[in-house]
């Protein structure tokens, strides 16, 4: 059994965390909002109140983590608030888990954030992760298409990443 902590648990991070409960293991879902706290709760997922935008917010939350669920692909904001996230956050962020549990990172590399700030996060992964030789996977299935295609490709590469 592993923690995974998914950061940006809205509906594809609650099918994610439900499904990866039902093969036995802790989850534990970021959100910005109590409001959504309820429905995080319903899906078996710890919850944890924290803003991707305040990176210091989610440090609590590796506490214990095994594997670190970027799902941030289709985040909303304005261009400079998407630019931050899969730029600067999402380094610091990386820095951040180097003294850590995690033991591997699965980078939402898809979605409705402009491909060219998605591309950036990616090489970021690949060059944080390359130098802390911490395993990571690019997770490349567009959730504008199939859910369960979305959801199948998640789970195949958290199982890669655990068994890494």
């Amino acid at each position: 059994m592993a923690r995974v902590l998914i950061v940006g648990c809205g509906c594809r991070g609650q099918a994610l965390a439900r499904a990866l409960r039902e093969q036995g293991h802790a989850v534990r879902g970021t959100t910005r909002s109590a409001d959504r706290r309820s429905a995080i709760e319903a899906t078996g997922a710890e919850v944890w109140i924290g803003d991707p935008d305040r990176i210091a917010t989610l440090s609590g939350a590796l506490d214990g983590v095994t594997l670190l669920c970027w799902l941030m692909g289709s985040a909303s904001g304005s261009p400079q608030q998407l630019a931050a996230l899969h730029g600067p956050r999402l380094r610091m962020l990386l820095q951040r888990t180097i003294d850590t549990t995690v033991r591997g990172l699965l980078y939402e590399a898809a979605g409705s954030v402009p491909g060219d700030l998605l591309a950036a996060g990616a090489q970021t992964v690949r060059e944080a992760c390359g130098r802390s030789e911490i395993p990571y996977a690019l997770l490349e299935t567009a959730p504008q298409g199939s859910r369960s295609a979305w959801l199948d490709d998640a789970l195949a590469r958290v199982e890669v990443l655990l068994a890494a």
